[in-house]
C-alpha cells in the first residue's frame, strides 16, 4: 500500500490536473455546480452498484470518479471566492474531532449505539432543529425511511423488540386489506400501502437487513431470470402463455 506521502502526492496531482482542465478544456471550463449535480448523482449510483457487486476494481474506479467531482465543486467555489478544497477538508476534520469526543475527549462509550446516540445529540447542540434535519429530501424513499428510523432511534423513539415491529407490520397489512375491501379512495389505499412499506423497512432494520440492498438484489435476480426467458423463448414473448414463460423461469431459477 502507498505511504501517507504517496497519498498526498496523488491528491496533489489530482488538484494540479483539475486546475489544468479548468483552464484548458472547453468542457471543463463550461461546467457549473448545477451542471455537475446530475452527473454526480449518476457517479454515486455507479459506486453503489460496484459495492453491491463487490467488484473492488470498479469500486476503485468509481471512487476516483466521485473524488474528481468533489474536487471540481471545490475548484468552482474557489473561483467564486467562497472556499477551496482545503477549507472543506479542514471543516470536515474539525467536525469529526468535535463529534468523536470518545476519541478526542474524555467521553466514555460502550458500543456503536453509544457513538451514534452521542453523534445525534451533538448535532442538536450545534443548532440542528431536528434529528431528521440531516436526512436529504431527495434520498430514495426506502433509504430515507431507513435513515429517519435510525435517527429517531437515537433519541429513544423506538420499539422494544422485533416482535412488536412485526405486530405493527401485520396491523398495517390489515388496514391495507380493509381499505381495498371497503373500496376506499385511491389516496387512502396508497397511504395504507405506504404504511406497510414503512413498517417493513422498520422490521428489516430490527433484523439487521438493509432493505434497499435486499430489494436491489431481488431486482437483479429478477432481471437475470427474465433475461433468460427472453434469450431462450422459442417464439415472441407476446405469443407465449404465462405457463410457457413460467417453465423457462423455473429453468432460470434452477440455474
Amino acid at each position: 500500500m502507498n505511504s501517507v506521502q504517496q497519498k498526498l502526492d496523488a491528491f496533489a496531482r489530482l488538484l494540479t490536473i483539475m486546475d489544468e482542465l479548468r483552464e484548458q478544456c472547453p468542457w471543463d471550463r463550461k461546467q457549473t455546480l448545477q451542471s455537475l449535480r446530475n452527473l454526480t448523482i449518476e457517479e454515486t449510483y455507479e459506486l453503489a452498484d460496484a459495492i453491491l457487486e463487490n467488484n473492488l476494481n470498479d469500486v476503485k474506479e468509481e471512487i476516483g470518479d466521485l473524488m474528481l467531482h468533489l474536487v471540481f465543486y471545490a475548484k468552482i467555489a474557489s473561483e467564486q471566492g467562497a472556499f477551496d478544497i482545503a477549507d472543506a477538508i479542514n471543516d470536515l476534520c474539525e467536525k469529526l474531532i468535535k463529534r468523536h469526543p470518545h476519541i478526542y475527549g474524555d467521553v466514555q462509550v460502550q458500543n456503536e449505539e453509544d457513538v451514534k446516540r452521542n453523534w445525534e445529540q451533538l448535532k442538536l447542540r450545534e443548532g440542528k432543529k431536528s434529528v431528521l434535519a440531516g436526512v436529504p429530501n431527495s434520498l430514495p424513499a426506502m433509504v430515507k425511511a431507513y435513515r429517519m428510523q435510525e435517527k429517531t432511534k437515537q433519541v429513544g423513539f423506538e420499539w422494544d423488540n422485533s416482535e412488536q415491529v412485526w405486530e405493527k407490520v401485520e396491523e398495517e397489512i390489515g388496514e391495507l386489506k380493509e381499505a381495498i375491501t371497503e373500496k376506499m379512495s385511491a389516496e387512502r389505499v396508497e397511504e395504507e400501502f405506504g404504511d406497510v412499506l414503512f413498517s417493513l423497512v422498520n422490521y428489516a432494520r430490527f433484523q439487521g437487513i438493509d432493505p434497499e440492498t435486499a430489494l436491489e438484489k431481488v431486482n437483479q435476480k429478477f432481471k437475470k431470470r427474465f433475461e433468460y426467458i427472453e434469450a431462450n423463448a422459442p417464439k415472441d414473448l407476446q405469443e407465449m402463455t404465462l405457463a410457457e414463460m413460467d417453465v423457462l423461469w423455473k429453468e432460470a431459477k434452477g440455474r
